[in-house]
């Protein structure tokens, strides 16, 4: 399984979701794909980030956590799909 960080440079809400992670205490890898160097990742995401994706090891999204999130929701979220 992937934990995935839709993101691209200069994003104020991108560094956020990154700090909420980081203070959540969570010690599984976090990967960061710069979505604008990716037309179809840019048509997907380009208005909706940031966006944490839960995925299987080929990329098949298994849930999605869009922006607006809080603490109280990414902890919630990472606990259901058992990410420490």
């Amino acid at each position: 399984m992937a934990l995935v960080l839709y993101s691209t440079e200069g994003c104020h809400l991108c560094e956020e979701a990154m700090a909420l992670y980081q203070a959540a205490g969570k010690t599984a890898a976090l990967n960061v794909i710069d979505i604008a160097f990716d037309d179809t990742l840019f048509s997907r995401y380009g208005v909706t980030i940031p966006v944490i994706s839960f995925q299987t090891k080929d990329g098949s999204v298994i849930e999605e956590l869009n922006w607006p999130f809080d603490s109280f929701a990414l902890t919630t979220w990472l606990v259901k799909h058992g990410i420490d």
